[in-house]
């Protein structure tokens, strides 16, 4: 199946620097935005006590504010569930054992003693772990860089695993640069950054590079049968041929993971946006930044500026 059966003609890699232009301008504000309002950590990260409450009734969340602050827990993060009933209520404090938690129960049956409810779920994480586990998640997303760049230099040139890197790097920062701004001008979203954030930052980047990969093949490919052509042709007529096959594979996921967004609840949101978001990022950065990368790395850095006649390495 082709989406697009003639688009032989078009040139991805002659507006290269526009799309340039376009990433870092949108990378260049959505970290601005990350450095003056940051990204909330989830409980994971940011260690603390975290409780699901479900009451038997709707109550307003202005009244359940206030039974926390009369219990102590002046400040404390209250966010609906999706529905008046249910809420998760967040604080840094921690204890020994069920300390905190029961006081949170103590501060809700003092305080609102006619609405019954069920606690869902406590998490409890201490400083220590929280720190443990924002450095392990950098830790994953550098690995996972440095493991993918090896395999890319065996499998085909150092060039390329350059390329595939760098755009796999670039994913990484538009995305968390659209979490960020998203989380700007949308604070209903309630976007956090938490262990199912990580997990799709850690997906994306195997889902972008296999696109990646494929373009990379068709290249390789396409180099034996056009010797003698301009590097840049070759390229162009590499990721037109792979277009429909890029955009049919990441629309059909793109569609799932916005069923998930749109009905998979609190808890899979945040993996669910970021996810959506790094699909689109990863197509983009396949078709207009990764094959670019290589050009002008060929280009600038070694020289290269002519024909396809250079080999790569075997499969």
């Amino acid at each position: 199946m082709r989406l697009f059966k003639h688009t032989s003609t078009i040139d991805f890699l002659g507006k290269r620097k526009i799309f340039y232009i376009v990433s870092i301008a949108f990378i260049v504000i959505g970290l601005t935005v990350l450095a003056f309002r940051g990204i909330p950590l989830g409980i994971d990260f940011q260690g603390g006590t975290e409780m699901q409450i479900r009451f038997s009734a709707p109550i307003e969340v202005s009244d359940l504010r206030g039974a926390m602050d009369k219990a102590g827990f002046v400040g404390m993060e209250i966010k609906s569930m999706g529905s008046a009933a249910d809420y998760l209520l967040r604080t840094p404090l921690q204890g020994e054992g069920q300390i905190v938690a029961d006081k949170i129960q103590a501060g809700i049956k003092d305080n609102m003693p006619n609405n019954q409810y069920q606690v869902m779920r406590v998490d409890k994480v201490g400083p220590k772990i929280g720190a443990e586990l924002r450095k392990n998640a950098l830790y994953a997303v550098i690995f996972s860089l440095i493991g993918i760049l090896l395999y890319l230099a065996l499998r085909f040139q150092f060039v390329y695993a350059i390329g595939a890197v760098i755009a796999l790097f670039h994913d990484v920062l538009i995305t968390i640069s659209a979490v960020a701004l998203f989380d700007a001008c949308f604070p209903m979203l309630q976007l956090e950054f938490n262990q199912q954030m990580l997990a799709a930052f850690l997906t994306l980047i195997g889902f972008s590079v296999n696109d990646t990969v494929i373009i990379f093949d068709r290249i390789r490919e396409n180099i034996k049968l056009f010797k003698n052509d301009d590097i840049e042709d070759v390229m162009n007529k590499s990721v037109n041929t792979t277009l429909s096959r890029t955009l049919i594979t990441s629309g059909t996921v793109l569609l799932t993971v916005l069923v998930l967004l749109i009905f998979g609840g609190e808890v899979l949101r945040a993996f669910a946006f970021t996810f959506s978001v790094g699909i689109i990022t990863g197509t983009y950065s396949s078709v207009f930044v990764a094959s670019s990368i290589v050009v002008d790395w060929r280009h600038h850095v070694l020289g290269d500026k002519h024909k396809a006649k250079f080999t790569t390495n075997q499969s």
